[in-house]
């Protein structure tokens, strides 16, 4: 009772937040979604608030919210279906970028840069507006193919070492959680990655142009980050 008291409290300041004048994008900014990573565990007791955030923040077209499922709390009772190793490999970049050596979940990271715990809406809606204020570097666009995406992008007005990614992930699923700290709770999440891979390297010294296969039902989108898992530049759902 006490964790679906705290979801509807954390979910309700969530959208006060957003009705908030500072919480209002600036409409002459560029487009382009602000990834928001999840960093969350089926076993972990205290990630159903967060999970609830992330469903928010999914209602907004203009934040890119992405649950990674990690397997470090596997070893108490319950494997947690979605979760891979690279997700907690990716965290511990995150955290060694920080001068940290510890990952724990619930944890949020916005834009590649901002870190912070997965329960705290404020901090959270705070660093998406940012982001959005700023607006991208990388103006993305694409065209689908059949199985086949092009993706494009011209010269940003400042090059750097950019990493290309393609992210495949779920839109939803409810799994019924039978052992842990979860136990008997049935959960539902949402854009959970299934796959996040690297396509290839970019200076920016010229205009971004490159194709590849995204074959099959899931939905996918590019995200443009600063190499050594920087800060994240430009990023598009993929049609």
């Amino acid at each position: 009772m006490r964790a679906k008291t705290l979801i509807a409290g954390l979910v309700a300041a969530m959208g006060l937040l957003w009705q908030t004048p500072a919480a209002q994008a600036d409409p002459g900014a560029k487009a382009g979604p602000v990834v928001v990573e999840l960093f969350t565990s089926q076993g972990c007791s205290s990630c159903p608030p967060a999970d609830a955030l992330l469903q928010e923040l999914a209602e907004r077209s203009d934040v890119l919210p992405l649950a990674l499922h990690v397997d470090y709390w596997d070893y108490i009772g319950w494997k947690d279906s979605f979760a891979r190793p690279e997700h907690t490999a990716r965290q511990k970049r995150y955290a060694h970028s920080a001068g940290s050596r510890t990952i724990y979940t619930p944890q949020m990271v916005v834009g590649g840069v901002d870190q912070i715990v997965g329960t705290r809406p404020m901090a959270v809606t705070d660093a998406v507006m940012r982001h959005l204020q700023m607006g991208p570097v990388v103006d993305l666009s694409a065209r689908r193919s059949g199985d086949s995406i092009r993706v494009t992008a011209p010269k940003p007005d400042v090059p750097g070492n950019y990493r290309v990614q393609l992210v495949r992930f779920l839109p939803e699923k409810t799994v019924r959680i039978e052992r842990g700290e979860n136990a008997g709770q049935t959960m539902e999440y949402i854009n959970i990655v299934t796959d996040w891979r690297v396509l290839g390297d970019w200076s920016g010294l010229e205009p971004l142009d490159m194709s590849f296969p995204v074959p099959g039902p899931e939905k996918s989108a590019v995200i443009v980050q600063q190499a050594k898992q920087g800060a994240i530049v430009g990023a598009l759902r993929l049609p």
